[in-house]
């Protein structure tokens, strides 16, 4: 997550608070997804950015999970993310996240 997003973020989480905040990631490999998701709970792993040592604790998803997907119109879905689901592994994307979200996060859905 570059710096100016994890700025997004904090800004965010500190203006509504974090029990108000979800974060949706749209990652397309589970590392990434899985250092993205530990960044909004945890604090910045690489201690590089804004959120270096600042655990937020934040709600987050990957846009593939169950609790997103069915949130979303079905015909929007297919338009916009039915061949990203085809080409992607959305079940080690959504695990990747569900994981670090177990491990940190104080607020889920």
């Amino acid at each position: 997550m570059d710096l100016q997003n994890q700025q997004r973020v904090k800004d965010a989480a500190e203006k509504f608070g974090a029990e108000n905040v979800v974060v949706i990631l749209g990652s397309s490999d589970a590392e990434g997804a899985e250092i993205y998701a530990e960044t909004v709970t945890n604090g910045d792993p690489t201690y590089a950015g804004p959120l270096a040592g600042v655990p937020l604790g934040l709600a987050v998803y990957h846009m593939f999970e169950p609790e997103i997907k069915e949130e979303v119109d079905p015909a929007v879905w297919e338009e916009q993310m039915g061949m990203m689901e085809m080409v992607l592994d959305p079940e080690a994307l959504s695990q990747a996240v569900a994981k670090m979200r177990e491990q940190c996060s104080k607020y889920t859905l």
